[in-house]
């Protein structure tokens, strides 16, 4: 456990540093403008992420750290002793990054986990916040399925904690309205998920929301046929198909009303 916890801390450190600079860097060459509003209109959006971001992380030592923790710890002993090491380590990557397509994909697909999952995509601007904007039933589904998934193929926590590290740099990444050079973005586009391909995601389009799930790695999305075409553009609108954004306390009950 300690080892664990000296990696969780790292985790918790390495994420907000990160957070920070794209957070500063972002602001000092952004690829696109803000949607339209006033300042006050653009804090309050701020305090709507920072407030799901907030309820989350409460809930992470509550819940989402003691179930990953138990379901490694019970996790099915089928492993063979080849599958350990550095190549152990990058196949169990590989694999969670390829697991975590299929969850979000599930997410846009199944309308019990779309109710939640629309949380995240009414938000009218992205930037690192939407990154952490997440309602908590999603969160506690995820851990749900996460800790499934541990259970049956026997992730170890290491992989786990290095995976999750990886899946939120690269979500605070791909929401972020960092404008990078047109050559190193579609270098990094061929193996990485980068904001040009993520942002068509959060394009109110149906069939550009349901496409490019890809969290890390960029080929998923190849693979399966689920790349959009579509190009990113600087005026482009973001947020839900024939959906508006909603005031926090709204946004907590949006997934409990009749849609």
């Amino acid at each position: 456990m300690t080892a664990a916890f000296t990696l969780l801390l790292g985790k918790i450190l390495f994420l907000l540093v990160w957070l920070a600079a794209l957070f500063v860097a972002e602001r000092l060459r952004p690829a696109a403008d803000r949607a339209p509003g006033t300042p006050a209109d653009h804090r309050r959006r701020l305090g709507r992420n920072v407030g799901l971001w907030l309820i989350n992380s409460g809930l992470s030592p509550l819940v989402v750290a003691p179930l990953t923790v138990a379901a490694a710890a019970g996790a099915l002993a089928w492993r063979p002793a080849w599958w350990s090491g550095p190549a152990g380590l990058a196949a169990d990557l590989i694999l969670l990054d390829l697991l975590i397509y299929w969850w979000h994909r599930a997410n846009h697909q199944v309308p019990l986990l779309w109710r939640f999952h629309l949380v995240h995509h009414l938000d009218r601007t992205l930037d690192t916040t939407s990154a952490l904007r997440f309602h908590f039933g999603e969160v506690l589904l995820s851990a749900v399925a996460r800790a499934a998934v541990i259970l049956l193929l026997a992730f170890p926590l290491d992989s786990v904690l290095l995976f999750e590290t990886l899946l939120l740099a690269a979500a605070i990444f791909h929401h972020s309205n960092l404008k990078l050079p047109p050559q190193l973005e579609a270098a990094l586009s061929r193996v990485v998920i980068t904001p040009s391909i993520h942002w068509v995601h959060h394009r109110p389009v149906r069939a550009d929301t349901d496409s490019n799930y890809g969290t890390v790695l960029s080929v998923w999305d190849r693979l399966f046929a689920t790349r959009s075409q579509t190009r990113r553009r600087p005026d482009q609108p973001i947020g839900a198909e024939g959906q508006k954004e909603l005031p926090f306390a709204a946004l907590l009950l949006r997934p409990f009303r009749p849609q």
